[in-house]
């Protein structure tokens, strides 16, 4: 999730491509860069760090120029650093990228065979030598640039530089966002509006598999093959602030709604359909390693551990291993029994939570082999983890975590098929179906967001109650802790999870009328025992917000509200009740009139003990 801007007119470049570049900092910050055309050529000045870094080096290094393309990073393949920085040259051409390019390998092994030296360990840099080498047979820029971007496979959004045409920009995107602003006799191109903003309102949205080649003072939008297309601006009337959450009220519901893409990026590129497998570049642990392991421990805090206690069920269930879920806080003070055989795996969104740190530090000690799954790359937890499995949700603002806890639970999911590939214990048809299962989810995510609506007039009912209960069984338990979580969170509102089977062994003394329980009652394994307990607590006059299966007759006709979700799997459920709990949540905090993006004494990344 990068930030890219692109400029070509009569101003100059450089303060544009920056100013539009610190409004998108929020989708990434371990790195930035700016390339402008100048007579001598294109000039590249690039930093390691936040945008401050490539202040002070442009303010040391000054680049001149009309037209110019920026880039700020949030780090896939390749560490945080000025090598891996955006842009990337090769001889003429210079590009920037936001997604991923799951060819990147094959493509760099046939670049090398062809001579080309590659500098960065960025899947970027193969669309800069790519162009460079078809151009060596292409009647021109443009031409070389359409071949090349046909030979990519996965997501990308670009805008390409060549020395030789200075008067030239071309833009494109497959999966990830491109806007482009039209100025008077010049063009703005950005990943996302508020980097234009403050220069036009009058904007195209391109869809994907679109070109857009800008030469002076004209644009030329076709599709990558090259047949033209005729495209209309919309004028744009958000304020600044407004823009920056890309017209949400709030980066929480953004971010919610952000979580189909991450899934999709989360998955980009790992997925091996024909062997039934997945392909996890940081997991280091090879097969015959993974198959050394008699026992999992996975480490978290918070949402994280929500997401430890679901991969349980999915681990044991496909691996056949056994798996213990710890506390963070706790997991140092209990004198832990881990040997060379254990695996523990320790999740964290930021990669920065003091606790889970420390308890990884201490698994390390006892000799334990050990995995992390987080979102940042290069944070303390990824750096001291011997393998490493990032979520790519991109940036979270809201500390209510949301998209990075979607992509956790698939993150863990892919976890599941490697291991128990690795193990034995997972054929590679299982391994075909789990992929294919997993490739539908961010249409399904998609599908529970048109949910939002009516989950907004269930909160409206229930926003004055002063607590709630959330039930749910087997895998779905820990996600109605994660819903209890969430409401106590931004709303401040009492909420406790609970396993449904164990409600009438206390916490049915608490329900009457004013206590609104949601329960979690998709149709799978547990159907019918979740049922019962959904109807213990109507009996006892307990107002029931039910989230079940599409076409749930029965659960409708005796829930007092109802959101019904599509049709799914057993171990993928989780994934999609997440979101009408997620809304929820928000609705209600909205509603009271709290500040839902950063809730009262909370923080993003939790650095203390």
């Amino acid at each position: 999730m990068c930030g890219i801007v692109g400029y070509i007119g009569e101003q100059e470049a450089t303060p544009i491509i920056f100013e539009g570049l610190r409004k998108l900092e929020y989708r990434g910050y371990d790195s930035a860069g700016i390339a402008t055309l100048q007579p001598e050529g294109i000039v590249v000045r690039r930093s390691e760090g936040k945008l401050l870094n490539l202040e002070k080096l442009l303010r040391e290094q000054p680049l001149t120029g009309t037209i110019g393309i920026g880039h700020t990073r949030w780090a896939t393949h390749g560490r945080p650093s000025e090598t891996n920085a955006h842009p990337h040259k090769a001889g003429s051409i210079v590009v920037v990228h936001n997604g991923i390019i799951e060819n990147y390998l094959a493509l760099k092994e046939q670049l090398q065979a062809a001579g080309h030296d590659f500098s960065s360990q960025t899947d970027t840099e193969v669309i800069a030598h790519l162009v460079e080498e078809r151009l060596k047979t292409a009647p021109s820029f443009e031409a070389a640039v359409r071949t090349a971007l046909q030979e990519l496979q996965g997501a990308f959004a670009v805008c390409i530089l060549c020395k030789d045409q200075p008067d030239t920009l071309i833009a494109a995107k497959v999966g990830s966002p491109m806007v482009v602003g039209l100025g008077q006799g010049e063009f703005f191109v950005a990943s996302d509006i508020p980097a234009i903003l403050a220069h036009t309102r009058e904007m195209i949205f391109m869809d994907d598999g679109e070109l857009a080649l800008f030469c002076g003072a004209t644009a030329r939008f076709s599709t990558i093959e090259g047949d033209l297309l005729q495209k209309t601006p919309r004028h744009i009337d958000w304020s600044p602030l407004m823009a920056e959450k890309g017209g949400y009220k709030h980066f929480m519901l953004k971010e919610i709604h952000e979580q189909p893409r991450a899934v999709r990026d989360n998955i980009a590129g790992r997925l091996q359909e024909q062997q039934g497998d997945v392909y996890l570049e940081d997991l280091v642990y090879n097969d015959q390693a993974l198959a050394t392991v008699r026992r999992m421990v996975i480490v978290a805090c918070g949402t994280s551990w929500h997401a430890a206690l679901t991969g349980k069920f999915l681990i044991e269930g496909h691996c056949r291993i056994p798996v213990e879920i710890d506390i963070a806080s706790e997991f140092r003070y209990r004198n832990p029994v881990i040997d060379e055989q254990t695996l523990v795996m320790v999740i964290s969104q930021s990669g920065e939570t003091a606790d889970t740190l420390a308890a990884l530090r201490e698994a390390k000690k006892l000799g334990a082999m050990n995995l992390a799954i987080c979102n940042v790359l290069d944070s303390s937890i990824a750096r001291d983890a011997t393998g490493v499995i990032y979520t790519h949700a991109g940036p979270e603002i809201g500390v209510a975590s949301t998209k990075a806890f979607v992509t956790q639970l698939t993150a863990l999911y892919l976890f599941t098929i490697r291991f128990g590939r690795a193990l034995g214990r997972l054929s590679a048809q299982q391994g075909q179906q789990m992929i294919a299962d997993l490739k539908r989810v961010p249409e399904l995510l998609e599908q529970s967001l048109l949910l939002n609506d009516q989950t907004e007039k269930i909160a409206r009912q229930y926003m004055h109650a002063r607590d709630f209960l959330y039930l749910g069984r087997g895998r779905n338990f820990p996600i109605a802790l994660e819903g209890a979580l969430k409401l106590k969170e931004i709303s401040y509102i009492h909420a406790e999870g609970y396993p449904a089977g164990e409600m009438k062994h206390g916490p049915i003394a608490l329900i009457d009328e004013e206590v609104p329980v949601v329960v979690l009652v998709p149709k799978n394994s547990t159907y019918e025992k979740t049922v019962s307990n959904m109807e213990e607590v109507i009996a006892r006059g307990g107002r029931v917000i039910a989230l079940c299966t599409a076409g749930d007759h029965e659960v409708h006709d005796k829930a007092e509200a109802v959101l019904e979700l599509p049709t799914f799997s057993d171990d993928l459920d989780p994934v999609l009740l997440s979101v009408p709990l997620q809304l929820l949540a928000y609705h209600i905090a909205v509603l009271k009139g709290t500040d839902v993006d950063q809730p009262r004494n909370l923080a993003k990344s939790v650095t203390v003990e």
